[in-house]
């Protein structure tokens, strides 16, 4: 089979599950990177790296495990969000 089929049904499959959808060409598009695995099949992978560049980098890190546990143990009340839910 020639590889531009198998690439295209692949991309059909990735958008018929909702994994990628189509888009206008915009400028945050990240690039594609199409490899042979050893079985013959072709895996499809994306390239961050110019994802990387155009990032900001967050001035101020999330904190460790043990110093929020450290600065709520002296607290009578606290608020738990739940991460599964959705909230952030």
């Amino acid at each position: 089979m020639n590889l531009n089929v198998w690439i295209n049904e692949e991309i059909d499959k990735m958008i018929a599950s909702g994994i990628i959808e189509a888009v206008e060409e915009s400028k945050w598009i990240i690039p594609m990177v199409i490899s042979i695995k050893k079985d013959g099949r072709i895996r499809i992978y994306v390239d961050y790296r110019d994802l990387n560049v155009v990032c900001v980098i967050n001035p101020f890190p999330t904190p460790f495990t043990e110093e929020i546990l450290e600065g709520m143990a002296r607290c009578k009340i606290y608020s738990f969000t739940d991460g599964f839910s959705g909230y952030h």
